[in-house]
């Protein structure tokens, strides 16, 4: 497995997994629970589809404790940083804290 975003400053030569997101998530955030969904085939025909992938995250992590929505986004933007543009062109992000989880 590649070390993604976490390691290397070169930008990667190609769009980034189901996987490699996860794993990216997973080193930063230390989640609870995270599940990542790559919807790509859901915007085929679409002009962004050319221009990199489409994923669905839903992540619950103590890391979002106290923090507002837009905060919560950046931290999950921050390790995924260096396939925005050129290769992640949509997420569809649902934060939750643990308490937000279970409560749901």
């Amino acid at each position: 497995m590649s070390e993604g975003p976490i390691s290397g400053s070169a930008p990667p030569s190609s769009a980034p997994d189901a996987q490699a997101v996860e794993a990216a998530l997973r080193a930063a955030l230390q989640p609870e629970s995270l599940v990542v969904t790559d919807d790509s085939h859901l915007h085929a025909g679409h002009a962004g589809a050319r221009e990199g992938r489409h994923f669905s995250v839903r992540i619950v992590s103590p890391c979002f404790e106290g923090l507002s929505r837009v905060a919560r986004h950046r931290l999950v933007y921050d390790p995924l940083r260096i396939w925005m543009p050129n290769g992640i062109h949509a997420l569809a992000l649902v934060t939750l804290t643990p308490g937000e989880a279970s409560a749901a």
